[in-house]
């Protein structure tokens, strides 16, 4: 069981009430075997609406536990509860949980660890150890008011005070050395670090001082090994790594920082550390820990080449006949200043409201009802089922954009898709306002990443960079800034299905879409009727 409660939790040198699941910051990790059925009960005592979402579990025909609020269900209301059923199914490696409602996962959110079936094994030797390392971001301020005042004034959100590995901020703020996350190892030792990005608004490099990353798997699928000295994580990705504690005894700091692709945007440029402790290191006066060298904060190159190391262990089936082929551009916008708005609610560039959208459209969530329902029960006035396939203007996507351009319209607009049809979605990032890295999440599905670039993407040109091979599967694609990326999926679950980018700041402003896939034949290619405890809106 889940309990959504108010807990006090000292950060920074002072103590702040936060949401938390159980009183755990993070919350409790979730460790199963592939192939297991999940019961997890969520009961409110906070203040506000929640839900939780399992993010990058397949949920084959168990859309109803998707979590995301109006999209699958409605809100847990306060004091109310919900039971998320669901099975895992074909997937291992490292998933996580956290709220789909406003901003609550800046401090809702908890690892779900996949080990494989009983009998089964890792592909790779088995490690010694295995230690979780969650990315987060902190605010001083209650993350709810933060967005809230972004909404009443169309500017930016306030940008996080620091970034923390499993909670903490480390040595380098304020207040902070004394609980900085401390991992032993034994010389000799192997550790898999399952290493998430849950950070709210800023895709992150992180590194370990003097040690090699060995990349074996990411978003609970496993990848063609490769070393790296850095990874990056888009928000919501997660990688995991194997260290080998094969240097001279002594600390060494892992450490996160922002990769900050936008160009002139205020962001949080702290960094947060953990130790790397080896055991035979000398106690009394630990020496101080070696720091590793992290990019430059806007080094595309360094994400280029760590993003296009990726491929999967061996061939794979990628949908090579494609019955929809979509292009979706993704990025920023400005909404004028409505007529009956005060100045002060329009403090975005030159007295705007700053926007986000995914083909022109901003999309908006309902207020009364969620849309699996609507779609389920045939409630009409909900959505509507006509979402541009491809952008409704064709334009320089990633050169010099009209003003003209810059507004987007507002739906809660759909896109149906079959049964079992084969799909291709072209994501290509554009430079109103900022051209910027957009890590893109598609529920209830994995894809396969099957090329990426920059510029605008050019069928003619770039379709002979398609990896049709050994493309890696991922649930959540960062879209290069200034670029695209081509993703390709059978759309085989039922349902209604987000898309966003992870940037929460970038869902409230409307950059989300969502996929309406048809049932298909038979009880086995359809969903099925809600649970009975379903929340009421």
């Amino acid at each position: 069981m889940k309990q959504i409660q108010a807990t006090p939790v000292k950060r920074l040198c002072n103590t702040h009430n936060r949401i938390t699941v159980n009183g755990m910051f993070p919350g409790p990790t979730l460790e199963v075997r592939n192939g297991d059925s999940l019961e997890v009960k969520v009961v409110s005592k906070a203040r506000y609406n929640v839900s939780i979402h399992w993010h990058g579990v397949r949920q084959m025909r168990t859309g109803w536990a998707d979590g995301p609020e109006f999209v699958t269900q409605c809100p847990i209301r306060p004091g109310g509860n919900y039971t998320y059923r669901f099975t895992i199914q074909g997937q291992e490696g490292t998933l996580w949980w956290h709220a789909h409602s406003s901003w609550l996962r800046a401090t809702v959110y908890g690892a779900l660890i996949i080990r494989p079936r009983l009998g089964e094994s890792y592909p790779f030797p088995k490690p010694n150890l295995e230690t979780l390392i969650v990315l987060g971001e902190w605010w001083n301020a209650n993350p709810i008011d933060v967005v809230r005042e972004a909404t009443r004034t169309g500017a930016a959100p306030n940008v996080s005070d620091a970034y923390t590995i499993n909670a903490q901020p480390g040595d380098l703020y304020k207040c902070s050395s004394k609980d900085t996350t401390i991992i032993p190892i034994h010389a000799g030792e192997t550790n898999l670090l399952r290493v998430i990005n849950a950070a709210l608004n800023q895709p992150l490099f992180f590194a370990v001082a003097n040690h090699t990353l060995n990349v074996v798997g990411a978003d609970a699928t496993y990848i063609k090994p490769f070393t790296t000295s850095v990874l990056m994580l888009g928000a919501g990705q997660t990688t995991d790594v194997l260290i080998k504690a094969d240097r001279r005894p002594a600390r060494y700091y892992m450490a996160a920082r922002a990769y900050q692709s936008a160009q002139n945007v205020p962001f949080d440029n702290t960094t947060t550390t953990a130790i790397l402790e080896y055991k035979s290191s000398k106690k009394g006066n630990a020496p101080k820990p070696i720091m590793p060298s992290l990019p430059a904060y806007n080094d595309t190159n360094t994400v280029t080449a760590f993003s296009r190391s990726f491929r999967s262990p061996r061939k794979v089936q990628v949908p090579t006949e494609i019955d929809e082929s979509l292009f979706f551009t993704v990025g920023l916008g400005l909404n004028n200043c409505p007529p009956n708005f005060r100045r002060s609610r329009c403090q975005g560039p030159n007295g705007t409201r700053l926007a986000a959208s995914v083909n022109n459209v901003s999309f908006v969530l309902p207020r009364s009802i969620s849309l699996l329902q609507a779609h389920q029960q045939g409630i009409p006035g909900v959505f509507t089922t006509d979402f541009p396939g491809t952008p409704p203007v064709k334009f320089d996507y990633t050169g010099n954009v009209s003003r003209t351009l810059f507004q987007p319209i507002t739906g809660t607009k759909l896109y149906k898709l079959k049964f079992g049809s084969r799909v291709q979605v072209v994501l290509q990032d554009t430079s109103i306002i900022a051209p910027e890295n957009h890590p893109i999440h598609l529920h209830g599905y994995d894809f396969y990443i099957i090329a990426e670039g920059f510029g605008n993407f050019n069928p003619k040109r770039d379709t002979s960079k398609f990896n049709l091979v050994d493309p890696p599967l991922r649930n959540t694609v960062a879209v290069p800034a200034n670029g695209w990326a081509v993703i390709r999926f059978v759309a085989d679950n039922p349902g209604v299905w987000l898309m966003h980018c992870h940037l929460d700041v970038h869902i409230t402003w409307g950059l989300a879409m969502a996929f309406l896939v048809e049932n298909g034949v038979g009880d086995l290619q359809s969903l099925p009727a809600p649970p009975p405890d379903l929340p009421l809106c």
